[in-house]
């Protein structure tokens, strides 16, 4: 990773200390650093952008969720990274495309593969190399990674970073977003046991 492409700075925040590790790789992302780094099993989030969820809260997908609790348990560990990759909206479809998918499951009863694919668009186009080489540049070698998603862990592992272990991140199922955790372990092979267990009847 080119010098001229990084920046780095501590960044307070109301968990705690950080450092702010900014990268241009493609987009610009943003890697977080809490304390000090192992080079092995360092307790890891890839999170890609959702701009709806993790900004404003949005309660049809898990994102926001997943974003808080992956930066409680960095904090809780003592040590950890997350790994903040923009570009990813809607699994890199971008913002317009992903609101557009949005309008098909609410009117149509689409779920989030085929009202991507109806409008003749990828369901899942994500690119998982700008934050494998943030992890080299700062001297990781293998994670133990917060994801549902077995792909995350092959795409990582492709790139170099051996995955030791995958620690599940996961969010409470409600009426809001049990079509949406649905269709993701249906359709896309999440690990969602959550889902199993959510009784529509008593929510």
């Amino acid at each position: 990773m080119r010098e001229q492409d990084i920046a780095e700075s501590a960044l307070g925040t109301r968990r705690g200390e950080f450092r702010a590790v900014a990268f241009a790789d493609g987009a610009e992302h943003l890697a977080l650093v809490h304390g000090p780094l192992p080079r092995d099993d360092v307790l890891v989030r890839v999170h890609s952008e959702c701009l709806t969820g993790d900004v404003f809260g949005a309660v049809r997908c898990e994102c926001g969720d997943q974003l808080h609790a992956a930066l409680d348990a960095i904090v809780a560990e003592g040590s950890g990274v997350l790994v903040y990759l923009r570009g990813h909206e809607g699994r890199g479809i971008g913002l317009v495309a992903k609101v557009r998918t949005h309008v098909l499951q609410d009117e149509d009863g689409l779920d989030t593969v085929d009202s991507a694919t109806t409008l003749g668009l990828p369901v899942d186009v994500r690119d998982y190399g700008p934050a494998a080489r943030v992890l080299r540049h700062l001297g990781v070698r293998s994670v133990r990674l917060m994801s549902n998603n077995p792909d995350k862990i092959a795409a990582l592992e492709s790139h170099g970073i051996r995955v030791a272990a995958r620690v599940p991140l996961l969010a409470p199922a409600s009426p809001h977003n049990i079509r949406y955790l649905t269709a993701k372990r249906d359709r896309l092979g999440h690990v969602l046991p959550q889902v199993d267990t959510f009784d529509v009847a008593e929510s």
